[in-house]
């Protein structure tokens, strides 16, 4: 653990001084089965190898400034970043991945908000809290493209991922934060089919969860499917499974897809959709869905701006403990100061049609906040 934060703070002083390191393979994204929407402004890292195992790491921290001045610091519906009035740490991790010809294995090792976050309130084993992913890959030359993966990934599910510079905003939409789980346990498989879609199937054990406390275990499932042309790519995710907690038995459905379009080499836009339900006690139904639009605009080789918009409803409240609709507004500035370090200045406002936020040490009597978010992010090695 000690050694991980000791190479995570000298890969930091690295970047912030400049020095960088080329190295032979390229890191693959988090999420193996969907890709988060590209961006010109993420530069291509490679990591630093030694003996056929790549390393790399990441920084990623803020300040937030919210109008409310909420006496809790938390800024309302956000998730990662929700500490508000502060400078805070949101992620820093250390990455070991070796590409499966034919085993490999991918190891996050992570510190800060993102990993508090991701790890409650499930009572994961301690060890895992410090872990975004593990997992062994096979992927044999005769397999023909079909690879397999065993242990804790990301989700598939999602226009956006875990780490801050492989999005466009800084903040993270609200069907990231509601809608959608972070991360399975389990088994994963993906397999190209044709020259432009990609086919995958996965058996976990459910949200957020190494183990699962009620011994559903590995009896939730996965579909992915991803079709890749020149102007356009387009994801679509179903899981389904048993998810129980006190007030809920029965199986918990979502549905997530994603259009991203990408029509010229300065801009691209991406349409998120998700739809969720969740059998409860008394043979109710909890509903939740939402939508999400945004576009990146490269508008020089340092400077980019990227535009997004959501709606939100959580018609019995199950996502928000509130019954809302919810609507959002973010606008986010980014300027590469040098390779490998990245700046972003983001304005958020979030409404309510009930009250919810809230203002000074009055629990949820605001319909709004507007939010201000200062971030820096830091990566090595850097590809030239």
């Amino acid at each position: 653990m000690f050694k991980g934060a000791a190479l995570a703070s000298l890969f930091f002083m690295a970047t912030h001084f400049g020095w960088t390191q080329d190295g032979p393979g390229q890191q693959p994204p988090a999420n193996n089965q969907q890709t988060s929407p590209p961006s010109a402004t993420i530069f291509s890292t490679t990591a630093v190898r030694w003996d056929n195992i790549d390393f790399s790491a990441l920084f990623d921290g803020y300040y937030s400034f919210n109008n409310n001045h909420p006496d809790s610091n938390l800024n309302g519906l956000y998730n990662f970043n929700d500490r508000t009035d502060r400078v805070d740490l949101n992620l820093l991790r250390l990455t070991l991945n070796r590409d499966p010809d034919p085993i490999g294995f991918h190891v996050d090792i992570g510190f800060g908000r993102a990993m508090q976050i991701m790890h409650t309130p499930v009572p994961d084993p301690a060890g895992f809290r410090f872990l975004e992913q593990a997992y062994v890959s096979v992927k044999p030359r005769s397999w023909k493209g079909l690879e397999i993966d065993l242990g804790d990934f990301a989700t598939s599910a999602g226009a956006e991922v875990i780490e801050t510079k492989d999005n466009w905003n800084y903040s993270r939409s609200l069907l990231f934060a509601l809608a959608t789980p972070y991360y399975h346990f389990g088994l994963r498989a993906s397999m190209p089919i044709g020259g432009s879609f990609n086919a995958g199937v996965q058996v976990i054990d459910g949200w957020n969860t190494i183990v699962d406390q009620h011994g559903n275990n590995m009896r939730t499932v996965g579909l992915t499917s991803a079709v890749t042309r020149k102007k356009f790519t387009w994801n679509n995710n179903y899981y389904v499974g048993p998810q129980w907690t006190a007030a809920t038995r029965g199986n918990r459905n979502l549905y997530d897809t994603t259009l991203l379009l990408t029509p010229a080499d300065r801009f691209s836009a991406y349409v998120n959709f998700d739809y969720g339900q969740q059998h409860a006690l008394l043979n109710s139904l909890n509903r939740w869905y939402g939508v999400a639009v945004a576009a990146h605009f490269q508008a020089t080789k340092r400077i980019a701006f990227s535009p997004r918009a959501e709606y939100y409803n959580d018609p019995s409240g199950f996502t928000t403990g509130t019954r809302q609709q919810l609507h959002e507004v973010t606008l986010t500035g980014e300027y590469k100061m040098l390779d490998g370090l990245l700046g972003r200045l983001e304005y958020r406002r979030d409404d309510s049609n009930v009250p919810y936020f809230d203002r000074g040490a009055a629990y949820g009597v605001s319909k709004s906040q507007s939010t201000v978010t200062v971030g820096l992010i830091a990566f090595f090695p850097i590809k030239h």
